[in-house]
């Protein structure tokens, strides 16, 4: 008897607490009790999972994840109200399972999932300003992507032709120019702890997806459970002793009238503000910043560019063009300078559709409503969890002519010059548009530039035509492949 009164307690309360009162809300899939559509949904494969949701629901449509409210924002008008129109309104950050864990405070936890509020605006102000006097923008930082750049074609030149992985070598190169800024030093290719940092970051894109890692960012004292996230935590753990040491290095050796890097531009804040309590500029939130940017800097960019040469080896009709462009603007000598991209269309058409086609980052960052809201005319109430599906944007049927192809003809109009299109949105858009941006555009750029300049990439003779397919995590991938360069 006890145990039928404690069920139906709980389910009483479980109700209570999922159910929805209000009128306009978006429409979704029949949820189970405690659980909702948690143990529905695929989050290996989670923006095939909302496709198929929209084909059924529409544009904007409702998930239960236990007993956090989701709403799924998918096509080009509904993501654009969401995140531009009413931008004040879903900027905020759900809450992030490493802040209790690691001791941060939820609005000084660096500038990708801290809170919307004035400490997060104090560092993102501080770390785009920063940025910009440290080079962004500038001819400075832009011949330091093209000397990286230079590197990296040396070291595929060191492999004589032969078959390899240009993973951890594109991903070490985009990572030092990020580093050089936030740290003032870059990392020899075959240096084996940032190699393990490398993959340590790897690591904790894989296990950030997955059901008991969604559970618990929804029911945050799970993290405390022994065995329990524990893999997610201890990768981050030793991501943070690697920056730690880093910090503790410029520690010691900082002087207030020399900014060698972020680092010290930010020491220098946190020695302005030590004497304010709420102030953003603290140790935790150092450490926090430079994990934002350290990953961020070079994650996104690193695969983005791997796809790009995936698909010079898929499509050779496209490299011969734009190997023949940069012959013609640029050629066989001189660098690649950002003044060039406004004379080559093509080379800046296919880089686009490169970012496009394999839309890495299908469903952004996740949101949260700070207040009620209305967006595309659906009721969405405060504290809401918000995934705009920038898939949904990226390779829709009503925008683009070949949306599921590789087609560099998508950004050229009918005389072969450059277009921009309103949905090209692979840094989201709004408030929490990604910080680095332009750099991304720069070094995707000079990177890929470069390498065409010097390089043909082909598959390799007597291995089959690498696939297309992409390892589905939080940041979508190509599956690993090996190509062959020729000097050109």
């Amino acid at each position: 008897m006890l145990a039928l009164f404690f069920t139906v307690f709980a389910l009483f309360f479980d109700f209570m607490k999922r159910r929805r009162s209000w009128s306009r809300y978006p429409p979704g899939p029949t949820s189970l009790p405690f659980f909702g559509n948690i143990l529905q949904a695929d989050f290996k494969r989670l923006a095939n999972y909302c496709a198929r949701l929209r084909k059924k629901y529409g544009d904007v449509f409702s998930l239960q994840f236990c007993w956090q409210n989701v709403v799924i924002i998918n096509g080009l008008e509904a993501v654009k109200d969401g995140l531009i129109t009413k931008s004040d309104d879903t900027s905020d950050r759900p809450h992030n399972l490493f802040n209790k864990k690691f001791g941060f405070k939820e609005d000084s936890a660096g500038v990708v999932m801290a809170r919307y509020g004035q400490s997060w605006k104090d560092v993102r102000r501080f770390s785009l300003s920063t940025l910009r006097d440290l080079g962004l923008g500038k001819k400075s930082l832009a011949e330091r992507v093209t000397e990286e750049a230079g590197f990296l074609c040396s070291a595929f030149k060191s492999k004589g032709g032969r078959p390899f992985n240009p993973h951890l070598m594109i991903s070490n190169a985009v990572s030092n120019v990020i580093c050089s800024i936030v740290f003032g030093d870059r990392f020899e290719y075959d240096d084996k702890n940032f190699l393990k940092v490398l993959r340590l970051f790897e690591e904790l894109i894989k296990a950030s997806t997955g059901i008991l890692t969604q559970l618990t960012n929804v029911i945050p004292t799970l993290i405390h459970v022994p065995g329990v996230a524990s893999e997610l935590c201890r990768v981050q753990d030793n991501i943070f002793t690697f920056l730690r040491g880093i910090i503790t290095e410029h520690k010691a050796t900082w002087n207030p009238n020399l900014k060698r890097d972020l680092i010290d531009a930010f020491l220098e804040e946190m020695e302005k503000t030590k004497e304010d309590p709420n102030s953003a500029f603290c140790e935790i939130n150092l450490l926090m910043t430079v994990n934002d940017l350290f990953s961020a800097g070079t994650e996104t960019t690193s695969t983005t560019l791997r796809f790009g040469l995936l698909y010079m080896m898929l499509y050779p009709d496209v490299q011969n063009r734009v190997q023949e462009e940069i012959d013609q603007v640029i050629g066989r000598e001189r660098k690649p300078t950002m003044d060039d991209r406004a004379k080559m269309p093509y080379t800046n058409a296919v880089v686009h559709e490169i970012q496009r086609y394999s839309d890495i980052i299908p469903l952004g960052v996740p949101h949260k409503t700070s207040r009620d809201t209305d967006i595309n005319g659906f009721f969405i109430p405060k504290d809401t969890l918000l995934m705009f599906n920038l898939s949904s944007v990226l390779k829709d049927e009503s925008v683009w002519a070949r949306p599921y192809q590789f087609y560099p003809e998508h950004f050229l109009d009918a005389d072969g010059q450059f277009i921009k299109r309103d949905a090209f949105m692979p840094f989201s858009a709004g408030r929490r548009i990604c910080l680095g941006e332009q750099l991304a555009r720069m070094e995707l750029f000079l990177f890929f530039t470069t390498f065409l300049q010097q390089f043909t990439f082909f598959i390799p003779r007597d291995q089959p035509r690498p696939s297309e397919e992409t390892t589905d995590n939080v940041i979508r991938a190509p599956v690993p492949y090996q190509l062959c360069v020729e000097v050109r």
